[in-house]
């Protein structure tokens, strides 16, 4: 069974708004902390590794 985690930026009052994910050694899984019975979208560690680099990258204004 996966361990799930949420990020440390969710506070008691909106705790139940953000994803969770669960790490193993080749996936990552991220599921919708409101409907964890629900799909869970599984992603190979280094495509997750790149997704989140590609969010930390600064935007150009549009």
């Amino acid at each position: 069974m996966d361990k799930w985690r949420k990020s440390s930026y969710s506070g008691p009052d909106d705790g139940n708004n953000c994803v969770e994910i669960a790490n193993a050694p080749t996936r990552i899984s991220v599921r919708d902390s409101k409907a964890p019975a629900q799909a869970t979208l599984t992603f190979p560690v280094s495509a997750f590794a790149v997704f989140v680099e590609e969010l930390k990258r600064p935007t150009s204004g549009s």
